[in-house]
């Protein structure tokens, strides 16, 4: 009897699944290094800025503000608008690192004055600038950067500079705007998309917006990438809120932190809309009361109004709808990039 013939290319056939997993694991791999040298740019660039300013009559300040500035973090922002200005079509990376660079300056200048409001000991694992020195250095560490990024923002052209300047506007107004809700039970799904458009996905956007018409693109084509950003920034805070409840440890900060500070999150405010009854007035009382030994109440109320898997499903949409604006742009080295950065965002979830 004759053998069967081996088809030559039967270990595919047989193992489909894992030739395939293998393929995702190779395309991962060089996703992260391709980012990771993106992060390596953004972090020498920082750097190289830093040392210049300690060189200079506000080398005290700096010497500050660079605890905070330089205390590490993924770099989304900033790597988030070199892509954007590359898939936009830009070729002179130093073009737009000055503008990387001011966002991001930025961006850390809020969580200094974030960290002030909400009297945070930590941020990143690490003691919060006000805990290691006093609030009137934080402060001005805080003003400082809010300078500098500017400084380095105003470099471009009145376009740019307006569409940073409102930027900022947004963030001080939904910052308010958070604050007057503290501790709201009547805080409703619209305020809280107010606030997180201003504070995280606003700056995405504008981020986005302004390397796109670095590059030379039409106003339409960065309209859409200020979209992708748009839309990335909301899935981004709308993860942040379901790990603070959760726990991990990859926020830097204590669980339940947001709770305690009385920040009114996605997942408190659809329990609370969809709860009724006993369980409405109880989940009200807790989180009125919080504290850690609730952990366990406050998880059964969220799950039984299904508001950790509303706040998921919310997310995807999310996300999907940022993927679709990058799927209008050719595909590129950048692109790819972009559209994984976009699923690790899910990923911090999962």
């Amino acid at each position: 009897m004759a053998l069967p013939v081996s088809h030559p290319h039967s270990h595919l056939l047989i193992y489909p699944t894992l030739v395939q997993w293998m393929s995702r694991m190779q395309s991962a791999e060089n996703h992260i290094i391709f980012l990771e040298t993106k992060r390596d740019e953004v972090e020498s660039a920082l750097l190289a800025h830093v040392e210049a300013a300690s060189k200079g009559e506000n080398s005290e300040i700096m010497a500050l503000a660079q605890e905070v500035l330089m205390a590490g973090g993924k770099r989304w922002r900033p790597i988030l608008i070199l892509l954007s200005y590359q898939l936009a079509g830009g070729e002179d990376e130093s073009e737009i690192m000055p503008l990387a660079l001011a966002f991001e300056m930025i961006h850390t200048a809020t969580l200094v004055h974030d960290d002030i409001n909400d009297g945070a000991k930590f941020r990143r694992n690490v003691p919060t600038l006000h805990e290691r020195y006093d609030s009137a250095r934080a402060l001005i560490a805080g003003d400082y950067l809010f300078v500098e990024g500017f400084g380095l923002g105003g470099r471009y052209d009145e376009q740019i500079v307006r569409l940073m300047a409102n930027c900022c506007a947004q963030i001080a107004s939904a910052e308010l705007m958070q604050l007057r809700h503290v501790g709201n039970l009547a805080t409703t799904p619209e305020d809280y998309y107010q606030i997180i458009s201003g504070k995280t996905a606003g700056p995405f956007a504008a981020g986005c917006t302004a390397a796109a018409l670095v590059a030379g693109a039409s106003p339409a084509l960065s309209d859409i990438l200020g979209q992708f950003g748009l839309e990335l920034g909301l899935a981004f805070q709308i993860v942040d809120d379901l790990l603070d409840l959760e726990g991990d440890e990859r926020m830097g900060k204590p669980r339940g932190t947001d709770v305690i500070e009385g920040k009114m999150t996605l997942p408190l405010i659809h329990s609370l809309t969809l709860s009724h009854g006993d369980d409405r007035r109880r989940l009200a009382d807790v989180i009125a009361g919080f504290h850690h030994g609730l952990w366990d109440e406050l998880t059964e109320l969220l799950n039984r109004a299904g508001s950790f898997g509303y706040a998921q499903t919310l997310t995807n949409n999310h996300l999907e709808r940022a993927i679709d604006a990058l799927l209008q742009f050719p595909k590129s080295e950048a692109r790819d990039a972009l559209e994984w950065l976009t699923r690790q965002v899910i990923e911090r979830h999962e």
